[in-house]
């Protein structure tokens, strides 16, 4: 049930299982939408109630995660969102890549789904 409470977390994942995944993990303490390509994604992040931040995969078809995030910080509305790029590429100049587009925190897959609920709590809550 959504609450006018709950904090808003946008998941542009094309995997569709690790979406559904992350969504349903995060469910309980946030307001979870879920978009599988960049572009859905990147109209979704700007219908309203906006999010309060967003999950993005690099490596998805339509519109990459990078691409998305720029476009994204390019929005008045969303400059301030929070970003979290969670993805298998995991080079040093991907990651500097990210960061530079925008994001907040990098992570890898695999990846800890508790980890990931610190990362949105530490995002969304500063905490």
């Amino acid at each position: 049930m959504v609450t006018a409470t709950k904090k808003r977390v946008l998941v542009v994942e094309d995997e569709e299982d690790t979406a559904a995944m992350i969504a349903r993990f995060l469910s309980d303490e946030f307001d979870t939408v879920v978009a599988t390509n960049g572009i859905e994604g990147l109209a979704l992040a700007q219908q309203e109630p906006l999010p309060d931040l967003v999950i993005v995969d690099i490596m998805m078809p339509k519109l990459d995660g990078v691409s998305m995030t720029r476009r994204l910080r390019e929005n008045d509305q969303m400059r301030r969102v929070p970003i979290i790029f969670l993805t298998a590429k995991s080079d040093p100049m991907d990651v500097i890549a990210g960061i530079q587009a925008g994001a907040r925190h990098y992570i890898t897959k695999p990846f800890v789904l508790d980890d990931l609920r610190k990362k949105v709590r530490k995002a969304v809550y500063g905490r």
